[in-house]
């Protein structure tokens, strides 16, 4: 779980909580905002200021992943997805 997801971030997100991104331009926890994106960092689940219900999303998600595609080479990010191919999403 700790390299699988970006953070969020949009204008109306709290600059002091950490969410990371999901799908359908959401977060895990389930918060939209209009313009939301994957950036090119890491959302790291044990930083301090990590959201606690994106990080219970994102350990109910990987317990649902095989064990074979839980390394980091396994992760594929949306954020570089989306830049080589945006009619892909």
């Amino acid at each position: 779980m700790e390299m699988r997801w970006e953070r969020a971030v949009a204008d109306g997100l709290p600059a002091d909580v950490s969410h990371a991104f999901g799908i359908f331009d959401r977060t895990l926890c389930e918060i939209q905002e209009a313009g939301m994106s994957p950036s090119d960092h890491w959302w790291l689940p044990k930083r301090e200021n990590a959201c606690g219900a994106c990080r219970e999303a994102a350990g109910v998600i990987d317990d649902r992943w095989p064990q074979a595609m839980r390394g980091e080479d396994a992760r594929v990010s949306v954020a570089r997805q989306r830049r080589v191919n945006p009619m892909s999403f």
